[in-house]
């Protein structure tokens, strides 16, 4: 109904109890609301609120008693990659929907209004959500990517990749330890790539990576057989879109290509709302947009791919 599907209480409570680690208690052994709220710091009242309305939900099941037990949904919650949290950038994301009508009204984030900076240069002021935002993009948040993607002539003509704005390196670790030939390049902004190195080392890869921290807006290590886009051009406007492809373009230049994961869908798809556009304004392309972006940017599209039940992968070289 109506009411359901507009019910803001349910979704703010499981972030709460989320936050609170309500179920790692539970589970634990204290199943009332007086022990929970003393386990967890807390309002014993105002938990005992919460939780009835979880019950209510079926987010809980309650005794007559009143003792609480976790059951299959609640049971998610112990899960740290499914478990709500309004710390870090979980805080973050959650309260960036109360933007939403800024948002549809003028086509621009409102992140800066209710957070005082723009979402980038937020997270440059406050490291630990930044280090959070670098969690919840790697391995531990997203588990870990697939790179086994297509590429025309196969992978064996490729000896060094750029990955631009590869975060703490999770895909170019893949694609290193499914290529042993291959040398590879992170690039992403100081405090991101000085994360990196656990991530390098437990792929056995360390030896074959350079960490570069810059912008993407600056220009980028030159002479990359691949220049690899993950997950980086819906998250801009397309006046950023076209300055980060500029620099590809140059960088890979005369005879790179670049690659495309994310951002760009197939002619045709219906738009969808994510939390992306609503943070930062970005745009997803359809591959005829694309084309064209590309296009004034210095590269034309040679291969557009959808992987089954993953990526959309969209392959440029530089214009001649």
């Amino acid at each position: 109904s109506l009411e359901e599907l507009s019910d803001l209480c349910t979704p703010w409570c499981i972030h709460v109890v989320g936050t609170l680690r309500v179920a790692e208690q539970m589970a634990a052994g204290v199943d009332t609301a007086d022990g929970l709220a003393a386990a967890v710091g807390c309002n014993a009242y105002a938990l005992r609120q919460v939780m009835g309305h979880l019950v209510d939900k079926g987010v809980f099941n309650a005794a007559p008693d009143g003792r609480y037990k976790l059951n299959e949904v609640s049971e998610g919650l112990l899960d740290p990659a499914r478990r709500p949290d309004l710390g870090g950038i979980g805080g973050r994301t959650a309260h960036a929907w109360g933007t939403l009508l800024h948002y549809v009204q003028t086509g621009e984030p409102g992140y800066a209004q209710t957070f005082g900076l723009p979402f980038w240069d937020d997270l440059a002021a406050h490291p630990d959500v930044a280090e959070s935002f670098d969690d919840l993009m790697g391995p531990a948040g997203h588990g870990t990517p697939n790179a086994d993607f297509p590429l025309t002539g196969g992978w064996q003509a490729i000896r060094t990749v750029v990955d631009v704005g590869g975060g703490t390196g999770a895909m170019l670790a893949e694609i290193l330890r499914l290529h042993p030939h291959i040398r590879g390049t992170l690039v992403d902004l100081p405090g991101t790539v000085a994360r990196s190195g656990d991530t390098f080392r437990q792929s056995g890869t360390s030896e074959r990576v350079t960490t570069i921290g810059q912008s993407f807006f600056d220009p980028l290590p030159p002479g990359g057989d691949l220049y690899l886009l993950r997950k980086v051009l819906g998250n801009w406007p397309e006046r950023e879109t076209a300055k980060i492809l500029r620099r590809c373009a140059e960088a890979a230049a005369p005879a790179g290509r670049v690659i495309v994961l994310g951002g760009i869908v197939p002619d045709g798809t219906p738009d969808r709302l994510t939390i992306e556009t609503v943070l930062l304004g970005g745009k997803t392309d359809a591959i005829s947009e694309f084309r064209a972006l590309a296009y004034e940017a210095g590269l034309e599209v040679i291969a557009a791919t959808q992987v089954p039940g993953s990526y959309y992968v969209v392959e440029c070289r530089v214009k001649g």
